[in-house]
């Protein structure tokens, strides 16, 4: 990941620039050059079929798997303590430890990140009431909001979501997406991969659709709906994919065969500065 700082058309507002990123696993491709830029205050959702790079796409944004192809640069300066947050798909957690007692230790390998920014952390995503409950006692929801505060601990300047609403049940994903909007009226540029199309079309600024090796169509949620001529973001999306409702859009890459490990991935929640 660059350290520099991002020019083009949005100046100073970019929070993070990838450029042809392309990544394989073995023959099979599954990113092909792919480009995204993501401003400060946005958010930002990928959406795809099963299989189709989206793990392997935040994966590599965030810096914990290198490309076989392409650059990603987080302007230098921005952020606090951080410059990237990452989410994974199931956030794990370390059993005997309370929500505070897990985030004190993410905090400790931050500087400038101490105990008054994990009471507000706790507050933000909503545990401050269960801040001292143990963590194998916590629900998957909380569990979730508890990977959530991991990844906003430190102030990053980019927040990276993988799959943040999986399991949840419509009032927590709710809650979630609403937490990711306060931080992005902060100036946090969000980049968030999710199945849960509903939330996306309420919540996101730009959608932009991941199959076949890149983008098949971005843009706001209500121009993806009025290029398509549906109703919904469900409705563009099966369309934008060219699937019917109730056919299976599971992708093994963009040339065909094999799987894309990412999506079916379970990651330890790491510092992902």
């Amino acid at each position: 990941m660059s350290d520099g700082a991002s020019e083009g058309p949005s100046g100073d507002a970019v929070a993070l620039r990838a450029d042809g990123i392309e990544q394989a696993f073995g023959d099979v491709e599954v990113l092909s050059g792919v480009d995204l830029t993501v401003e400060r205050g946005e958010v930002a959702a990928v959406v795809g079929p099963n299989g189709s790079g989206k793990s392997t796409l935040l994966r590599v944004l965030a810096g914990l798997d290198g490309a076989a192809g392409g650059d990603v640069a987080v302007p230098s300066g921005a952020g606090g303590a951080r410059r990237v947050g990452f989410l994974p798909q199931q956030p794990a957690f370390r059993e005997g430890f309370t929500a505070r007692d897990t985030l004190e230790f993410y905090a400790s390998l931050l500087p400038g990140v101490g105990s008054n920014a994990v009471a507000a952390t706790l507050g933000r995503v909503g545990l401050a009431d269960v801040g001292d409950r143990a963590v194998g006692s916590l629900s998957g929801g909380m569990t979730r909001l508890l990977g959530l505060g991991q990844a906003v601990l430190g102030d990053p300047a980019v927040l990276l979501l993988d799959e943040p609403g999986s399991g949840l049940d419509p009032a927590m994903v709710e809650r979630l997406f609403a937490v990711v909007g306060d931080l992005a009226a902060e100036g946090t540029g969000v980049v968030v991969a999710s199945h849960e199309l509903p939330a996306v079309e309420a919540h996101a600024d730009t959608v932009y659709v991941l199959d076949d090796g890149g983008f098949v169509a971005s843009g706001a949620p209500a121009t993806l709906l009025d290029e398509t001529d549906t109703a919904s973001l469900s409705e563009a999306f099966l369309r934008l994919v060219r699937a019917e409702a109730g056919e299976s859009t599971v992708r093994a890459g963009a040339g065909g065969g094999g799987s894309e490990s990412g999506d079916a991935e379970e990651t330890e929640v790491r510092d992902d500065e």
